[in-house]
């Protein structure tokens, strides 16, 4: 005996095809509407209240204190002639430390990722010690090696070389550490190939490897000077903290604390805050345009 029921037209060319109109038992679990919001909106409420408290509170206090004569103290305190000196050495040093970490920087970095040697491992932690030993420990380990009792006969002690030598050590990290692993991703296929087309070894570097390196070489040098600038422990035994020829910055914010000017110690400390703001600003613009080439070139 035939059954004959209704079907709808859908169900009936299923049923003539052979597939089947039963729909699935259960259904996935859905997310609650707006869970996600409110943990984003939670964690940059966190992150927010945490930025400000550390970061921008204080820096607003610290703009707030520089101007707490008007306008006219503010210029006063930033122009002044000692002020401009210290200023002046501070910029200055650190543009040549920042010179001298890319130059050697980088080829710590090409030595530690392309060559082998007894020892490697060993100088690859080595290079991190800036970072975990207090800068003080720096200065005054760099005292008694270049200062008036130098065990090697080179005196460095309240010279700008000697602040050259004491920035040098604590900013090397930066460009080694910001070379090195984009250095590690080079494709070695390309300079090979260069190598079989005649190129050199120092034109194959500059045309194919120096391109690649140059985001990273640029922002280990910003990162270098940028720490350079404020930079007080590795510098306040050697370099003497002599006005118009050795006190950098820190050190003269330091003396105008004590002699009790705060405001002109609050004023050169927010010039040294836009430098090194202006500094940073620089490097994001190389990284953005650094990363728009890439994605033009995938």
């Amino acid at each position: 005996m035939t059954v004959v029921t209704d079907l709808t037209p859908d169900a009936a060319t299923a049923a003539a095809s052979g597939a089947t109109t039963d729909k699935p038992a259960g259904r996935p679990p859905r997310s609650r509407p707006g869970s996600s919001g409110r943990a984003s909106g939670l964690t940059l409420g966190v992150v927010v209240t945490w930025l400000s408290l550390i970061v921008l509170l204080p820096l607003a206090a610290l703009t707030v204190a520089s101007f707490g004569d008007g306008w006219g103290g503010f210029w006063a305190a930033v122009t002044a002639p000692v002020a401009l000196a210290a200023l002046g050495t501070t910029i200055l040093v650190s543009a040549v430390v920042a010179l001298i970490n890319v130059v050697v920087g980088t080829l710590i970095a090409w030595v530690l990722v392309r060559d082998e040697f007894w020892g490697k491992r060993f100088v690859d932690a080595l290079i991190d010690l800036p970072f975990a030993l207090p800068t003080i420990v720096a200065s005054i380990v760099l005292l008694s090696l270049y200062g008036p009792n130098s065990p090697i006969g080179v005196e460095l002690n309240a010279t700008r070389w000697g602040l050259i030598v004491a920035l040098a050590f604590v900013t090397l990290p930066f460009v080694v550490r910001s070379v090195q692993p984009v250095l590690i991703e080079v494709d070695r296929d390309v300079e090979q190939a260069a190598a079989s087309l005649g190129a050199g070894n120092w034109t194959t570097f500059r045309r194919v490897v120096l391109p690649t390196l140059a985001p990273a070489i640029i922002s280990g040098g910003g990162l270098a000077f940028a720490r350079a600038i404020g930079e007080y422990g590795s510098v306040v035994l050697i370099g003497g903290n002599i006005p118009r020829e050795t006190q950098v910055a820190s050190q003269y914010i330091q003396q105008q604390i004590e002699i009790d000017r705060p405001v002109n110690a609050a004023a050169v400390s927010v010039a040294l805050l836009a430098i090194s703001f202006a500094t940073l600003l620089v490097l994001r613009f190389f990284a953005s345009r650094g990363q728009e080439r890439e994605e033009r070139a995938t």
